[in-house]
């Protein structure tokens, strides 16, 4: 028995290693997936430059890679790559092609359930209908990519740049989304990260349903229709993200509860900064709203929501809230920045001697028969407005800021986007035809 342990141990020690072959492939008929079906475990297969015809299926852990000038075109068929083995890469390719199936999500890539630990980092991913699907796997990369989505004419048609469906602690950052419908789109997921991903000319820039326990930051959001949609998730962190120009809303919080939102800028949305809707126990901190027509609009009965040092600067209307009793918006003694609140700080404790109320009687009228707008100028409507500063008592309940803050910090937008922030975004010149419900998008 002895001497059987040593034979084998002897064996084991004098077999040769098994060494990753690098395989070097040329265009040509089937040569990609020839090769790719040839390869074993821990392989690299280099594209030379040049056209590759797919689509692909990988299911061996592999390292796919391109010379600049390596494209792979899925003509029009289902998925150009397919990943359906733990532990592959692709990088350095051009990827194009793909099917138009939603039924099916056709994609430049796609990553299935046994796509555990799948990276796709620097690649060019275009004119297909999804960018990446990340559809059920874990701990996937994807990083660095340039992802251009279909532009056709009806927004709903088109995909979105990265779908993540069901794939827990994925992590999706500083890829370049432009054109298609939703640059991410998080459905059904758990514990994953999207960070520093620059996104133009979509529906979303971020899309969250049904993502929990995850977080969203330094992400640029320029010239959407909506910058950052959580919807029917708990427990988020979105912190650092900047919105510009984006067409209905900076950042929307909708059936969201226990999620933390501080430290972002939204600034020269069309309509409102941030909308809550039926959201509860949030935390609104450090963000700056500015110059949009709505600050934020709070309503369908969010409660025991924190909102506290956040800077309200030239909006049109700061507050849309409507209620019968009292909102209190500040926490342990620190309210907000208001840059209508005309106040003087006599302690020098940086908090106005005066409190704050955004909205008045009449603005609870107008909101609720529009009608009234044609009283604007009416004496009897300055008559109201002048009574009710003189005697708070017959103020309606609202929002109340009992200790507004006297300075905001200033936050602009990073130079490297400033340019970008500076350009027409394509809903301008779109009109409304792409017209959605943004309480109802899925």
């Amino acid at each position: 028995m002895t001497r059987l342990v040593a034979l084998i141990v002897a064996a084991v020690l004098c077999a040769s290693p098994v060494v990753a072959e690098r395989i070097v492939v040329q265009p040509g008929d089937g040569a990609l997936v020839s090769a790719v079906a040839h390869a074993a475990a821990g392989d690299e297969v280099i594209l030379s430059a040049g056209q590759y015809s797919g689509p692909l299926t990988i299911t061996v852990p592999l390292r796919l890679s391109g010379a600049p000038g390596a494209v792979i075109d899925g003509a029009g068929q289902g998925s150009v790559i397919t990943i359906d083995a733990a532990d592959v890469t692709v990088t350095g390719l051009t990827v194009t092609g793909s099917g138009r199936s939603h039924d099916t999500i056709d994609a430049g890539l796609k990553l299935t359930k046994k796509a555990t630990r799948a990276r796709v980092i620097d690649n060019d991913i275009v004119g297909n209908l999804v960018g990446v699907d990340i559809h059920g796997a874990r701990d996937a990369l994807v990083k660095g990519n340039r992802i251009e989505g279909l532009r056709l004419a009806r927004m709903n048609d088109r995909g979105n740049g990265i779908y993540v469906w069901n794939a827990p602690g994925s992590v999706v950052e500083d890829n370049e989304i432009r054109y298609g419908r939703d640059g991410i789109f998080s459905n059904t997921s758990r514990d994953n990260t999207y960070r520093g991903n620059l996104m133009r000319d979509l529906r979303f820039a971020i899309h969250y349903m049904y993502t929990n326990d995850s977080l969203i930051a330094g992400n640029v959001s320029i010239g959407n229709h909506l910058g950052f949609a959580m919807m029917y998730s708990d427990r988020i962190v979105a912190r650092d993200n900047i919105s510009v120009n984006d067409r209905d809303h900076g950042v929307m919080l909708n059936f969201t509860n226990k999620s933390d939102i501080f430290a972002n800028l939204v600034t020269g949305g069309t309509e409102k900064c941030v909308f809550v809707y039926n959201s509860h126990q949030n935390l609104l901190a450090d963000n700056t709203f500015q110059g949009c027509d709505i600050g934020v609009h709070f309503t369908a009965g969010s409660e025991r929501n924190t909102i506290t040092k956040n800077a309200f600067i030239g909006n049109r209307t700061q507050v849309k809230y409507v209620g019968t009793r009292d909102v209190e918006w500040s926490f342990e003694g620190t309210g907000n920045y208001w840059s209508d609140h005309p106040a003087f700080d006599l302690d020098g404790d940086a908090r106005a001697d005066s409190i704050y109320r955004p909205n008045d009687l009449m603005d609870h009228i107008l909101w609720s028969q529009p009608a009234a707008k044609l009283l604007l100028g009416a004496p009897a409507v300055q008559l109201v407005r002048w009574s009710q500063e003189q005697f708070p008592a017959t103020q309606t309940g609202g929002v109340v800021d009992s200790h507004p803050l006297t300075s905001a910090p200033v936050r602009d937008v990073p130079r490297p986007f400033q340019l970008l922030a500076q350009s027409t975004p394509l809903w301008v010149n779109g009109g409304r035809d792409d017209d959605f419900d943004p309480l109802a998008s899925h």
